[in-house]
């Protein structure tokens, strides 16, 4: 009998399938992020410093490595947060809203390309992302 897949394995295998059905993720990401935060858009203007396409493609990649990441080694993804969330409030006027904004729109649209039988990658997802979300909550406290 076959061992059940780890839910590092189930990530693996959605976000390898969501590569071969999107191929890169910036570009609809971030029209989806803007969309639920249109605010942002103004914020990566400033920040990006006339390089937008840069900053997109970096956050992009920060949450990639984070989904990638989190069933591997939480307690580092959750130390980049407690880390990161207060730097963005306070430094960059990026509240945790935006922050978490960008991670679940990520979770979103990994999900959506998840088949409908696809239960176990499915809670895998939704474990994730209730556990990066008490993570960002709990990085506002500190």
């Amino acid at each position: 009998m076959t061992p059940a897949p780890t839910k590092q394995q189930l990530v693996e295998r959605s976000l390898e399938r969501a590569a071969d059905i999107l191929g890169d993720i910036t570009a609809p990401l971030m029209a989806r992020y803007y969309a639920a935060h249109p605010a942002a858009a103004d914020s990566f203007a400033h920040h990006g410093l006339g390089r937008r396409d840069l900053l997109e493609a970096e956050m992009v990649g920060n949450v990639l490595y984070c989904l990638m990441t989190w069933f591997e080694r939480p307690e580092e993804i959750r130390i980049i947060f407690y880390d990161s969330v207060p730097h963005h409030a306070d430094t960059l006027k990026v509240g945790a809203d935006w922050y978490g904004g960008m991670l679940d729109t990520g979770i979103a649209l990994i999900e959506e390309t998840l088949p409908t039988d696809a239960a176990d990658e499915r809670a895998a997802w939704a474990e994730m992302r209730d556990g990066m979300a008490a993570a960002i909550a709990r990085a506002q406290t500190l």
